[in-house]
């Protein structure tokens, strides 16, 4: 049995009867954690842009959980039609009780444009997500004690808000553009928190990120470069933890007892690089309110959508 499942059915409250939605559930800390949520009976929806890959990954799945009820649906998070297009699949209702934003892309080497001309970190990891929520809230609330967990990092610490150059149109740095995409998540799950409390809803939005971690992200950066992709591949073995401890905050997130709204969680060794789920450290400018209702407003425009305004 794997040990993600292992782990969630001695440390997590048995989940049967929800439904879960998960984004890049085909591989990495997506993968695992759609294994540990139907470990605790959840059915889940694994929203992926490959559907190929995520049949694959459903059958792999169900090798160590014979019973999972999973649902493989086609979701490109870089094209806000196959957002609509996903959304457009639940019926008005079908409830979901947790909706995990986990896809994402990490420091592209050469700057890349979404379907919709947004840079393809701002695009993908922030943009692409705030629409998806935003379609499916109506779903979110009408499950009782919902939430909605957004994948953010620790290098948020070191981010910037552009909000003047959101897209990176003026200067690309592969891991500012990184940066700032994983800071603008945690801030959308901390100013969805406010305005949920705003409108006295019980769903809780929460954040988590998997410290450093061995996933498909890593892909992305190593992409024409052949020497880095052997030395970190190597270096992974030793020094980075498996997808299964990665997602363990973000099962936490979702299906622990009593989350903290608006909270965060990540491993609570050193510099949160690894270990068991604790509460995260969330840097100062995260918390800025004037900052988190700018990008808000930035997103609603962007994407066309409005949620919770």
């Amino acid at each position: 049995m794997a040990d993600v499942v292992s782990w969630s059915l001695q440390t997590l409250p048995r989940q049967r009867g929800r439904t879960a939605v998960v984004t890049g559930a085909n591989s990495g800390i997506g993968l695992e954690t759609t294994r540990g949520l139907a470990a605790l009976g959840v059915r889940v929806v694994m929203a992926c842009r490959s559907l190929d890959k995520a049949h694959a990954a459903a059958d792999d799945v169900r090798k160590s959980l014979p019973g999972a009820d999973l649902d493989v649906r086609e979701l490109d998070l870089a094209d806000l039609a196959s957002v609509a297009a996903f959304a457009e699949t639940f019926l008005e209702g079908d409830r979901i009780d947790r909706l995990v934003n986990n896809a994402g892309v990490m420091a592209l080497p050469e700057r890349k444009e979404t379907a919709d001309g947004f840079e393809m970190q701002f695009g993908t990891n922030v943009l692409g997500h705030f629409a998806l929520t935003a379609r499916l809230l109506p779903n979110v609330l009408a499950a009782p004690g919902s939430r909605v967990v957004w994948l953010s990092s620790i290098a948020h610490r070191d981010g910037r808000l552009r909000l003047t150059d959101l897209q990176s149109e003026d200067r690309y740095d592969p891991w500012a553009a990184y940066r700032q995409s994983k800071l603008a998540d945690l801030m959308l799950s901390i100013e969805m928190q406010r305005r949920l409390a705003a409108r006295g809803e019980d769903t809780v939005s929460v954040a988590a990120h998997p410290g450093v971690s061995a996933t498909a992200l890593s892909d992305d950066m190593m992409e024409g470069k052949p020497i880095l992709s052997a030395v970190f591949g190597a270096l992974s073995k030793v020094a980075i933890m498996p997808a299964w401890r990665g997602a363990l905050p973000t099962l936490v997130a979702a299906a622990g007892h009593d989350p903290q709204p608006g909270g965060y969680v990540g491993p609570d060794g050193f510099r949160e690089m690894r270990g068991d789920p604790a509460p995260a450290e969330i840097a100062p400018r995260a918390l800025d309110p004037v900052a988190a209702r700018q990008l808000w407003d930035a997103c609603q425009t962007l994407t066309g959508v409005e949620m919770l305004s």
